[in-house]
């Protein structure tokens, strides 16, 4: 007979008896019909066998009539390791504890996904999900049936043509499909394009309306570029005037930059925090104590349990501390200068918009070195749309 996993499950121990009649012994534990297996001879005077737990406790009067001993070699199965789990208790709990904490978290919604909406904003649709009940931590028994909480979220968002829930698991998909509307075509009165500033006139395209300035023409501010009045003064009407023009505008900076550069830079020194997280908690675990050095800079790094596509609120938090020092760099004048300059340009070009361009710095009104900084007065070139709404009053 083999250790199959019936006898596992009740239990055996192998044994060795020694003495002067153990044929004798084996044979009337054969007789009795004890469970016994894998019996071989060690010397002259001894066996091993292995012995289910019922039939151990019937050996004792055989023994006896035989004046054979007994040791016991070994013990196996499922009655034995329960008893060695009772012995630690603490073990015990926390793998019970364990397994109880996972079946709550599964209970729990961890995760609240929103897919499909593109003019409605998520903020709306997760507000509307949880006055119905649908936020994180909340028990998935308290929910409502998924086709009851979709009718409430489609009377609650506006411009929705279907809302779907899908509760998967400790995640609660929203998906959303909006409804076609047509685009909202603002109304436009007649209207002039002027000049929005003293420019010089690169490009003008009238889309409609009469274009009243050509290219390489300097206009002021207010100047009509682009009329809303067409035909003649007989037959004139106005229209709304729609076109494009660049010019060329002339701006003003004062630039002014340090001869001494500060940058941060890295010793090499590290050191290294760990903790353990839960939820909104830290609880450090190694790294103790201040760093030798007083200036660093902190690089976290958070790793989180996962179970399945969802991550659980506990993990580790490592930080690496690095330390750094500030270095101060001495500038060439002409060095500061072209740094100062292009500061000053990308400055002025990101404030004309995204279409202007720059084309030059014509004059360096003023310029000079003083209290260990470059102090510049620049006039710049810039590119770029020229053209303003002027509303025509009849």
């Amino acid at each position: 007979m083999k250790s199959t996993l019936f006898n596992r499950l009740r239990g055996y121990v192998r044994i060795e008896l020694r003495g002067g009649q153990l044929e004798r012994l084996l044979n009337r534990l054969i007789e009795q019909r004890f469970a016994i297996w894998d019996i071989r001879r060690i010397g002259g005077e001894a066996v091993e066998l292995h012995i289910l737990i019922r039939d151990f406790f019937r050996l004792r009067p055989f023994l006896k009539q035989t004046a054979t001993k007994l040791r016991i070699r070994g013990r196996f199965g499922f009655p034995f390791m329960l008893d060695r789990l009772g012995r630690r208790k603490a073990f015990l709990i926390g793998i019970v504890c364990f397994f109880v904490a996972i079946f709550v978290l599964s209970m729990l919604v961890w995760r609240i996904d929103v897919e499909g909406n593109e003019k409605i904003a998520r903020s709306d649709i997760v507000q509307a999900a949880k006055e119905q009940g649908i936020y994180r931590f909340q028990w998935k028994f308290r929910l409502p049936d998924s086709d009851k909480l979709s009718r409430e979220l489609l009377n609650k968002l506006p411009g929705t043509a279907w809302v779907g829930v899908d509760v998967q698991g400790t995640r609660i998909r929203i998906k959303v499909v909006e409804s076609a509307r047509p685009e909202d075509r603002p109304l436009m009165s007649p209207r002039h394009l002027v000049a929005s500033k003293n420019a010089l006139v690169t490009q003008i395209l009238a889309e409609r309306g009469k274009p009243l300035v050509k290219v390489n023409s300097n206009v002021n501010k207010g100047d009509i570029l682009i009329s809303g009045y067409v035909g003649d003064d007989v037959n004139r009407q106005t229209v709304v005037a729609q076109g494009t023009v660049r010019g060329i505008v002339w701006e003003e900076a004062n630039v002014e930059i340090p001869l001494t550069l500060t940058r941060k830079v890295y010793t090499g020194e590290t050191k290294k925090r760990s903790y353990v997280v839960i939820g909104n908690k830290a609880l450090q675990v190694s790294g103790f104590g201040e760093p030798s050095f007083a200036q660093f800079e902190t690089i976290p790094l958070l790793r989180t349990l996962q179970w399945r596509k969802w991550s659980l609120p506990i993990g580790m938090l490592n930080e690496k501390l690095l330390e750094s020092r500030i270095e101060e760099i001495p500038l060439d004048p002409e060095d500061a200068k072209k740094i100062a300059l292009e500061q000053a340009r990308a400055e002025l070009v990101a404030a004309a918009g995204p279409e202007a361009k720059w084309r030059s710095e014509k004059i360096i009104l003023h310029e000079k070195s003083d209290n260990g900084k470059v102090y510049m007065k620049v006039l710049f070139e810039i590119e770029q749309p020229i053209a303003m709404e002027q509303p025509i009053v009849p």
